[in-house]
């Protein structure tokens, strides 16, 4: 395992980890090799940690009961998804408006933890959100496209166009965007998940250390990355994902650190006995 000797000079003490979960500690329904025991030694040493996921066909029950599976147990607290911020975003600001949904049950499931009211009908709807969905059929498709035709305004957990499955790349929510989009002519309103600075902040509420005492890891240049620098935090590039480090060469956006997994980042920032 390696961490870019070039990076590390660049980054401060560590007190806090934004950690993404797809890429980074698993793949699909497998734990990457060293990321259980990576984040147990942050929990062994009380060092704040959450987990940032654009995830949003999961609830935070059924994240969290994905690595207990695998070995690990969090508070329901620590694991924030791009369901959970829609959520929140939505019980702040239209409590009252119903909702359609437009992805797997762990969508509906986080928008009924917030006491959001799901619409009975599409046509009653006044949001559409959008996330991932994996069993998608032409059904769920032309029920979303009436509730937007019908006046709902469009929400997407994320806009990601990829994700790491068990057999490679998958498809992610951008493509239940554009096939919404380029039929009903109307325009997503809003895309709460990372590098949003809703997820930012959403973070760093529950680790309450400063931004710039924080290390964001991830798989990701635009979500993980570009999240981290828009919100003043430190960042990790790691090789388990989608990305490759060709690609990471040649980018623009340029993490603090790149390394070949989340191990050799907890193993590096806390040596000496943070």
């Amino acid at each position: 395992m390696m961490v870019s000797e070039a990076a590390t000079s660049k980054v401060r003490q560590v007190k806090g980890y934004v950690i993404d979960l797809d890429g980074t500690v698993y793949t699909g329904q497998s734990a990457i090799p060293g990321s259980i025991n990576a984040v147990k030694e942050l929990q062994r040493r009380k060092l704040p940690f959450v987990f940032l996921s654009n995830r949003g066909n999961y609830s935070r029950a059924m994240c969290k009961a994905k690595l207990e599976g695998m070995g690990l147990s969090v508070k329901e607290e620590q694991i924030i998804l791009s369901s959970t911020v829609t959520a929140q975003y939505l019980q702040q600001h239209y409590p009252d408006s119903p909702i359609w949904a437009l992805g797997d049950p762990g969508l509906r499931e986080e928008l009924a933890s917030f006491q959001l009211k799901l619409a009975r009908l599409p046509e009653e709807a006044e949001w559409l959100v959008i996330t991932l969905h994996e069993t998608l059929s032409y059904t769920d498709l032309n029920l979303a496209f009436r509730a937007v035709r019908s006046g709902a305004r469009i929400i997407a957990t994320n806009a990601d166009k990829m994700f790491p499955g068990d057999e490679g790349d998958c498809i992610d929510v951008a493509g239940m965007i554009g096939a919404i989009v380029h039929t009903t002519g109307k325009e997503v309103e809003l895309v709460m998940g990372k590098p949003s600075s809703i997820m930012a902040e959403a973070a760093l509420n529950v680790l309450q250390v400063q931004a710039e005492e924080c290390l964001v890891v991830g798989d990701s240049l635009v979500s993980d990355v570009g999240l981290g620098k828009t919100a003043g935090m430190q960042t990790a590039l790691v090789f388990t994902g989608s990305i490759t480090r060709h690609d990471a060469a040649d980018s623009q956006l340029q993490p603090d650190w790149m390394a070949d997994d989340l191990a050799a980042v907890v193993k590096q920032t806390t040596l000496g006995g943070q």
